[in-house]
């Protein structure tokens, strides 16, 4: 076989055209002494000059990817305010974040002022339209190092930010984008969940804090067959920078879905991260097979807190049929196990590979899914006893205190962080030709993000919110954000009423479900908790 020579890649056309103009000018000059061929060389070798430096600088991925043509991307970031009718705004509704929110990543990445002159850009007239109260006597807080403890009954609890990254696996992300993320999280003292691709060797170059997230195919813990292996479990959840382990039950982009690694995405790399076979399919299936049943699902709690030398293990769903969680729940009081903390994802978090109709229109939104947690583990006096985590589309403080008026004692997000990164959201994540490095494994785009540059963005990203926060909290003349509750924020629900969250949302009495008495709870209360089991999913509903 002959040397193999990688395809020149098309992004560098531009700078080729610009060193070849340089050179058919020069030439041209050279043999008709023309002014203008001079002045026109020139131009093409100062446009080299500037692809070249491109192509060699750091700091902007799309310029390390893009030489020369980059540029234009820049230019109309720079005039946008006055094209923004024409060029931004036309795809607001296109965009997974509004512009308005990926400035505020962008500005708070950089350490850029977030200030914004002129008042709100926001219409407080509108229906949904929420704010926070503030008080008459702010307090002053000495940091906003926010923090809670997980798993304060195990034998090695964890102190967590309540701001952390959340679940993406290396092969969805690239190298670099692991690195950086993971070096961010150890500069800032927060925690980076490693997705279900498992842990691989670039979530340990930098000694980051991990949550473990074991998915239905237990990367990193499967023998040959694909079931779950405790010798390979405790090989990494006994690793030191493994901090918490979470189940994946369901994720909130495409609950119910399995899905596929083709073949030829399955690299060396992945391969020892995964532990599967290079170059075959990587299945993960739509369901667990360490479990099928909710009492079982307890027990193997039970067994992964044992084996990691007792840290905190729990799991994460998207909220879909009630009788299911429900029969969680019931398996829970059954066995006096609780899991330690529980991530709830709304079906409004991304991905980079799901069919549109689940991305759009399978499972509860965060919102909804979140109070039924909080509330049913409120109902069964289990509440006390285990920490709830969410992500769904959180980006700003607001957002964060939001979600813990809502019952949040911490909040995760990822494509805050994948901003902070220096995604431009091309959403071309499925391609492998992402334009800043960030969701590809092509090696020479993925060179273009600059680890020690984006790492520091990303902590500054983190950085910056969590101030934000403790400038609301201080406003509402509160002590830590744990404190923020629904009759703190209000919203508007017509043009001339407005009303407490606590006024609209549903709330149960703390262990109101234990008596039996249902006809003053909730119809969701009222339907589907006697249809639960401990012993069955969703067989239960079809008694």
């Amino acid at each position: 076989m002959g040397l193999r020579v990688p395809a020149w890649p098309v992004r560098y056309n531009t700078l080729a055209l610009c060193v070849a103009g340089f050179a058919a000018f020069l030439a041209l000059w050279a043999w008709q002494r023309d002014e203008w061929m001079a002045v026109t060389a020139a131009v093409f070798l100062v446009l080299s000059l500037v692809g070249v430096r491109d192509a060699l600088q750091q700091r902007h991925a799309i310029l390390r990817n893009y030489p020369v043509i980059g540029h234009m991307r820049f230019f109309f970031e720079y005039i946008r305010p006055e094209i923004r009718q024409y060029f931004i705004e036309s795809d607001a509704e296109a965009a997974p974040f509004s512009r308005a929110q990926r400035s505020l990543v962008y500005q708070r990445a950089k350490m850029a002022p977030d200030n914004r002159p002129f008042g709100t850009q926001l219409d407080v007239s509108q229906h949904g339209y929420e704010w926070i109260n503030h008080s008459m006597f702010p307090t002053t807080l000495p940091s906003s190092d926010f923090r809670i403890t997980i798993g304060a009954t195990t034998k090695q609890p964890y102190s967590a930010s309540i701001f952390n990254i959340s679940a993406m696996s290396f092969g969805s992300l690239s190298a670099n984008a692991i690195m950086a993320l993971n070096k961010g999280a150890k500069l800032g003292n927060f925690a980076h969940d490693t997705g279900e691709g498992s842990i691989s060797q670039y979530h340990r170059v930098h000694g980051g804090d991990l949550i473990w997230e074991i998915g239905s195919g237990y990367f990193g813990c499967r023998d040959d067959q694909g079931r779950f292996s405790e010798e390979r479990f405790v090989a990494n959840a006994t690793d030191p920078q493994v901090k918490m382990v979470e189940i994946k039950l369901s994720q909130g982009a495409k609950p119910g879905h399995g899905g596929i690694l083709p073949a030829a995405k399955v690299t060396p790399e992945i391969s020892r991260a995964r532990g599967v076979p290079i170059a075959v399919d990587c299945v993960s299936p739509s369901s667990h097979s360490a479990f099928t049943t909710p009492l079982e699902m307890m027990q193997f709690i039970v067994r992964l807190r044992e084996l990691s030398g007792g840290k905190p293990v729990g799991f994460k769903l998207c909220i879909g049929h009630p009788w299911e969680w429900f029969g969680i729940v019931k398996a829970m009081l059954e066995t006096g196990v609780t899991p330690d903390f529980i991530v709830v994802d709304g079906a409004e978090g991304g991905t980079g590979a799901a069919p549109v109709e689940f991305s759009d229109h399978v499972g509860a939104p965060l919102q909804e899914g979140l109070l039924l947690v909080h509330n049913t583990l409120v109902g069964t006096g289990l509440r006390p006893r285990i920490r709830i985590g969410c992500a769904g589309k959180v980006i700003s403080a607001f957002d964060i205190a939001r979600m813990m008026a809502l019952g949040a004692d911490w909040c995760n997000a990822a494509r805050g962080f994948m901003m902070a990164l220096g995604c431009i959201q091309a959403q071309t994540c499925h391609t492998g030709h992402c334009p800043t490095g960030v969701t590809t494994q092509d090696a020479m785009r993925q060179r273009a993000l600059f680890v020690p540059d984006k790492a520091l963005r990303v902590y500054n990203f983190h950085h910056a919110t969590l101030h934000a926060l403790k400038d609301l909290v201080q406003a509402a003349g509160l002590e830590h954000p744990e404190e923020i509750g629904s009759q703190h924020i209000v919203r508007r629900i017509s043009d001339w009423e407005v009303r407490l969250l606590s006024n609209l949302i549903m709330r149960v009495e703390p262990g109101s479900l234990l008596t039996g008495d249902l006809e003053h709870q909730h119809n969701v209360f009222q339907v589907y908790w006697p249809m639960a089991r401990p012993d069955r999913f969703s067989a239960a509903a079809a008694r």
